[in-house]
Parts: structure tokens; sequence; C-alpha cells
């Protein structure tokens, strides 16, 4: 727990001085909340960027995967530097992170297929409204997986 001065350690067992957002803000849950909001929402102009280029000539699918490609990079980027500048276990750390957000990936293209191809609702609202859904879902896999450790 952090005091007034001081923030909170880095989490996972993660090893390295706090990011320059952790410093500003000083709690860990708000910098991940940040640092998620900021993602979801850039994963989502990424979606919105690829479906109108590409949506016309392929299925709106493409556009979710080419978006998921281009975010999945920049998230883990902020949060292990921006966030914590941590140091070291770079290829498990981004594997853990991929996990987690291959899952939330996959909920997306099940939920937009049964939403769009199932429903008929238009795809850029329909991502928009899916979006909520799985950082709910980040959430979770995050807190109960990729950040999770042993007590005691």
């Amino acid at each position: 727990m952090a005091t007034d001065s001081t923030p909170e350690a880095p989490p996972a067992g993660m090893t390295g001085k706090p990011g320059p957002l952790m410093r500003m803000v000083r709690n860990q849950k708000l910098a991940f909340l940040l640092v998620g909001g900021f993602n979801t929402g850039l994963g989502t102009l990424w979606f919105i960027g690829w479906q109108l280029a590409i949506g016309d000539y392929v299925d709106y699918r493409v556009a979710i995967t080419a978006a998921y490609l281009c975010n999945v990079a920049c998230a883990f980027a902020l949060y292990r530097y921006l966030v914590f500048e941590v140091r070291g276990h770079f290829f498990r750390d981004l594997w853990r992170f991929v996990v987690v957000n291959f899952g939330a990936f996959a909920l997306n293209m099940v939920l937009m297929t049964l939403a769009v191809s199932v429903l008929g609702f238009p795809p850029i609202p329909a991502q928009i409204v899916i979006t909520a859904v799985t950082a709910v879902a980040s959430f979770f896999g995050y807190r109960d997986f990729s950040f999770r450790r042993k007590k005691g």
C-alpha cells in the first residue's frame, strides 16, 4: 500500500522504479485505469480506421484483427514502460499480456459475429458496445491471471 509520498510497488513481482505515470498519479489502480481507458479508445479508433479503410472490400473481422495487432503492441508498451518501467522477463511479460488480450480478442470476435452476422447490427456501434464488455473481461483476466501472485 502506498503512503501519500510513496507510490505502490509494481505488480506481478516486477522490478524497477515506477514509471512516469505512476510517479504522477501515485495510485496503481488509477494508472491502470488511465492506460486501459486510453488503450480501449485507441483500439476502437484502430477498428474504425481499418473498417473505414477496408470495410467495403473485406469482412469486418479483418478490421478487428488488424486493429488488435496494432493495439496490442501499443498497450503492452504503455503498461510496461509508462506505468512501471520494468526490466527483465520481457518475453514472459509479453506472453502473459498477449494471453489475456487474445482472450478478449476472441470474445470480441464471437460477440461481433453474433451482433453483426446473426443479429444484423452495424459493425461500428456494435464494436463500441462490445468494447465495454471486453474491457471488463480484460480487467478480471489481468487481476486473476496476468498479475496474480501466490499469497504468503
